[in-house]
C-alpha cells in the first residue's frame, strides 16, 4: 500500500541518514557542534515546512552520539558525588552564584590532593598550603583542618574512589560586582569534587613526558595558589599543538616551573638541581616530600636556578605536582634528555615517594 510504502522509504531514510551521521560524529572537527545542537536539539522534533512528518535530525544526533561516546566511567564522572558549600549533590547539579567572585575575578585558592590505595596522599601538607594562600588573600575558611579532612574523606567514600584525584577550592564568595572586597560578613563558598585517574601505573611514567620551553606570564605572587590560571592554560594548549606533553616556563633567562608541576634536573655529576622557593613558583607538596627523600639515594641536592640549556646537558629530568607524583622529562626544546628514556635515579625516586606517601597516607 502507499502508507506501507512511506513507512519503509522513511525507515530507509532514516537509516541512511544515521549511516552518514555517524561518518560526519567521528569526525573531529564536527564534535563540539554536535554537543552544542544535542543540547540546543534534544527532545525536541523541527516541523518540516509543507510536510506532516517531522524531522529526526536531534533523535538521530543523539543516537549517533551515543555509539561513538566516551566509556561509561567517563560519562559517569557527572553522575559522581562533589560538594558545595555544605551540601553533597551530583556533580551535575552542583552550581555556584554567577556573582561568586572566584568566577569574575579569579578571587579564589584552591588544592589538589591524590589518591592512591584509597588514601589521602600528603593531606596535612596541602592543607597548610591551603591555610597559607587563603591568609595571604584574607579568604575566610568555613572549616577546620579535621572538617576539610572529613569532607575529603566523605567524597572519597561516596565516588568509590581508590586512585584519582580531589579538588577543593575556596572562593570569597558572592557578592555585587566590584574590584574592592565585599563586606568581611560576606559567606566564602567551598565546593570539591573527585576525579578518577591512574597515577601508579600512568603510561607517561614509562615513556617520559616531551616538553617545550615558554616565556613565563604569570603574575608575580605564585607561591599563593590562585585559581587564576589562564597563562598555565595558554602555555599547556602551547606544548599540546606543538605534539608534545607540557611546557617549563622561563624568566630572565632561568626555568620556573611547569605548567602545574615542580621542575628538576640530575646533572651527570649527580647533583639534583631545584629552584628554591620563592614568589616566582608554587612550594610544591610533593616537590617537599620527595627532597625528604633523596638522602636515601648517593644524590645531592643543589638548591639554586638553572637554566633550559642546563637541563638540556643534564642525565635525567622530571617533575613532581599531585597529579603526576613523580614524572620524568626526556626532551626539552627537541634536544633529549640522557638517552631520551626515564633514567634511574628518576624511577627510584618515584618509587620512594609513591612508597612513603601510601604508608603515611590519611585513610
Amino acid at each position: 500500500s502507499t502508507t506501507h510504502r512511506n513507512m519503509k522509504s522513511l525507515a530507509l531514510g532514516r537509516s541512511q541518514s544515521l549511516a552518514l551521521v555517524n561518518q560526519l560524529v567521528n569526525q573531529p572537527v564536527t564534535q563540539l557542534i554536535i554537543q552544542l545542537i544535542i543540547r540546543a536539539w534534544s527532545g525536541w522534533a523541527v516541523r518540516l515546512r509543507g510536510s506532516d512528518s517531522h524531522c529526526t535530525l536531534a533523535p538521530l544526533l543523539v543516537e549517533s552520539h551515543r555509539m561513538s561516546a566516551p566509556p561509561a566511567s567517563h560519562r559517569d564522572h557527572w553522575d559522581s558525588i562533589a560538594y558545595v558549600n555544605g551540601d553533597y549533590l551530583p556533580l551535575r547539579e552542583a552550581k555556584v552564584s554567577v556573582l561568586d567572585r572566584g568566577f569574575l575575578f579569579a578571587d579564589a585558592v584552591y588544592e589538589v590532593v591524590a589518591v592512591l590505595d584509597g588514601k589521602l596522599l600528603d593531606f596535612d601538607a596541602h592543607f597548610d598550603r591551603l591555610e597559607r594562600s587563603r591568609q595571604a588573600l584574607d579568604l575566610p575558611l568555613p572549616l577546620t583542618r579535621q572538617e576539610f579532612a572529613a569532607l575529603h574523606l566523605e567524597l572519597r567514600q561516596r565516588n568509590a574512589l581508590t586512585e584519582g584525584l580531589i579538588y577543593s577550592q575556596l572562593s570569597r564568595g558572592a557578592a555585587l560586582r566590584s574590584f574592592d572586597f565585599p563586606p568581611s560578613d560576606t559567606a566564602p563558598s567551598l565546593v570539591a569534587f573527585t576525579q578518577h585517574k591512574v597515577l601508579r601505573q600512568d603510561p607517561l611514567a614509562q615513556r617520559g613526558l616531551r616538553v617545550i620551553s615558554l616565556p613565563d606570564q604569570r603574575w608575580q605572587r605564585r607561591d599563593i595558589k590562585s585559581v587564576g590560571l589562564l597563562a598555565q592554560s595558554i602555555a599547556k594548549q602551547s606544548a599540546k599543538l606543538a605534539g608534545v606533553d607540557d611546557a617549563w616556563m622561563v624568566e630572565a633567562g632561568y626555568v620556573t616551573e611547569g605548567t602545574s608541576n615542580s621542575a628538576f634536573v640530575i646533572t651527570p655529576a649527580g647533583k639534583l638541581l631545584v629552584r628554591p622557593n620563592s614568589s616566582a613558583i608554587l612550594p610544591g607538596i610533593t616537590r617537599a616530600a620527595l627532597l625528604k627523600l633523596v638522602s636515601e639515594t648517593d644524590l645531592s641536592i643543589e638548591t639554586r636556578r638553572f637554566t633550559v640549556e642546563e637541563a638540556q646537558q643534564a642525565a635525567e629530568a622530571f617533575v613532581t605536582s599531585a597529579t603526576s607524583l613523580v614524572m620524568p622529562v626526556v626532551e626539552i626544546d627537541q634536544v633529549a634528555i640522557g638517552d631520551g628514556r626515564p633514567g634511574p635515579y628518576v624511577k627510584r625516586l618515584r618509587d620512594l615517594y609513591i612508597e612513603g606517601a601510601v604508608a603515611k597516607g590519611l585513610a
